[in-house]
């Protein structure tokens, strides 16, 4: 299945385990792939893998996505390098653990300005300069709706992640582009492994509960792709059932 031949797609955090299956399934499925992330990242493995797909070579844009004029530039070169923008995933997030009361403004400006402005700095450059038929997936949480101790302004960008979603969706179907989210639970990331809740056992998850980032990555396809024309504006919930227990 082809669903993205001769399209461009841009994503996000692209070397992180989301990122990166997200980039492999959609250059699987015929896209030309523009990895977005940190400067100072090794993106040569993914580039590599990506090579083996059938799709045009990819290209590695490192980029700050917080820096306004870095994200304008990094778009505006995905179009002049390719001569198109069909697809933006916004994948890029950060959490650090702490309690609400240790919080520092700069911790909430840091979390808000990688989670949720970030996204949105992509979304308006994807609003100038997709065609219609563009499609743009932000990869929030399942924290948007039920959370857990320490992570609040991760918990609360990833809801303004998806009421952003809203709001641009009713701005881009105007112009024929269509805006999603995918709400993950727990997948098995680096970032899962990572928390201190998961390490401490103050947070369990069953095995059973814990997805793949091709899991993920199969519902930003979805989502992106023609086969979902008639959905925008929606949150999809991606957990395996976790939510329904918490």
């Amino acid at each position: 299945m082809m669903r993205f031949a001769g399209k461009t797609a841009l994503v996000t955090g692209a070397l992180g385990g989301i990122g990166g299956a997200a980039c492999r399934r959609l250059a699987a499925e015929g896209a030309r792939l523009v990895l977005v992330d940190r400067p100072g990242l090794d993106a040569e493995p993914l580039l590599a893998a990506l090579a083996g797909a059938d799709a045009a070579p990819a290209l590695f844009l490192p980029a700050d996505i917080t820096d306004e004029a870095a994200v304008a530039d990094v778009c505006a070169r995905a179009v002049a390098e390719t001569g198109r923008l069909d697809v933006i995933v916004n994948v890029a997030g950060q959490m650090i653990y702490k309690p609400l009361e240790d919080l520092t403004m700069d911790d909430w400006q840091r979390l808000f300005a990688v989670n949720l402005f970030g996204a949105a700095q992509f979304i308006r450059q994807g609003l100038r300069l997709m065609g219609p038929g563009g499609a743009i997936v932000n990869v929030a949480s399942i924290h948007a709706h039920q959370t857990s101790p320490l992570v609040a302004p991760y918990a609360a960008a990833k809801a303004g992640l998806v009421s952003l979603t809203r709001s641009a969706a009713i701005e881009g179907k105007e112009k024929g582009i269509r805006i999603n989210a995918v709400l993950p639970g727990a997948v098995e990331t680096q970032m899962l492994r990572d928390s201190p809740n998961i390490k401490s056992g103050a947070e369990t998850i069953d095995p059973a509960d814990i997805g793949t980032p091709d899991e993920i990555a199969a519902a930003i396809a979805f989502l992106a792709a023609e086969e979902a024309s008639f959905i925008t504006g929606s949150g999809l919930v991606v957990d395996g059932g976790r939510l329904t227990k918490l």
